[in-house]
């Protein structure tokens, strides 16, 4: 693929050489994401054309993955705002830092330079503004360097309010605050949405963004991811855990295994010296895989889906 150059975050790509997905998946598989085309494809456009990436999918599938594999891979920071409900704007864009503006204030009047008219301007400068995510990803794009990612994550759990006020925000990507004006993005940053899907997205919303569902790797693809995360594993092991899990996933689960769950699962086989999956090291290791009692019992009163 293009020139890559070594920084302390790794080898990275900058945005100008990300000529083709083809050059877009070598490069995220360099610093670990495995993207499939169709994805790649999305990521590609969102990068060309500077849109917001919406992903939706059940959870653990690598959503959230995706915002800081780019991050990795362009050298530019990651923003991330993780959503929930009563998210509010002074905790997503900004606040004044109120107890420095009051020592502020007792310096003016110990000063004598308190007055009416200058006061008010001299407590409200930039110095106490307090940036929240969003507000630091459009103070932070600047053409001389690597572009933000702003991750915003787990949109389904904000309320609807805070939802309409991202609309403004992802079509001017810029924010206006009273006591200081409108402050807008030099360069529009990176935006990766995810959602997993536990209310709808309005349409306004969705409409201002590229769209992908993500789903569950295949199994040759988490194969591929746990040969790279979790080198230091049999290899046999590694076939069985992953077609182990994909099997689990056809289960009439509370909540399916994500690609996280079966990252840690390797990793605690392996500290348990693990070479194969056996029934007793399942049996011993399923709370590693499984966080719901009711799942672990319904798999327990199972026949294992052991490969032989």
């Amino acid at each position: 693929m293009a020139r890559q150059r070594e920084t302390a975050v790794g080898t990275v790509t900058s945005e100008a050489e990300v000529t083709s997905i083809d050059a877009l998946q070598q490069g995220l598989a360099a610093v670990g994401y495995f993207a499939e085309r169709p994805l790649a494809t999305s990521i590609f456009l969102a990068l060309r054309l500077r849109r917001p990436l919406f992903l939706e999918g059940e959870a653990g599938v690598g959503k959230t993955e995706v915002a800081k594999a780019l991050s990795r891979l362009l050298g530019g920071p990651l923003m991330r705002l993780q959503c929930y409900e009563g998210l509010d704007i002074s905790t997503a864009v900004y606040e004044w830092d109120y107890s420095r503006q009051m020592v502020h204030l007792r310096l003016l009047e110990a000063a004598g330079e308190v007055d009416i008219d200058g006061t008010r301007g001299r407590l409200f400068e930039r110095s106490f503004l307090l940036e929240r995510p969003l507000l630091r990803a459009i103070t932070a794009s600047r053409q001389d360097a690597p572009p933000p990612v702003l991750l915003i994550d787990e949109l389904d759990r904000a309320d609807e309010e805070f939802e309409a006020f991202l609309l403004e925000l992802l079509s001017d990507f810029q924010v206006t605050i009273p006591e200081l004006g409108t402050l807008r993005a030099e360069v529009p940053p990176l935006v990766v949405l995810t959602s997993n899907r536990t209310r709808e997205i309005h349409d306004a919303l969705r409409r201002r963004c590229l769209y992908h569902w993500l789903d569950y790797p295949s199994l040759d693809k988490e194969q591929t991811i746990l040969e790279y995360r979790c080198p230091g594993a049999d290899e046999r092991l590694r076939q069985q855990v992953a077609s182990f899990v994909q099997k689990l996933r056809q289960e009439d689960l509370y909540k399916r295994p994500g690609v996280a769950e079966t990252i840690d699962w390797v990793d605690a086989l392996v500290a348990l010296d693990a070479r194969q999956l056996t029934p007793e090291n399942v049996n011993d290791t399923l709370g590693v895989l499984l966080k719901y009692q009711d799942d672990i019992e319904q798999i327990r009163r199972s026949p294992l889906p052991l490969d032989e």
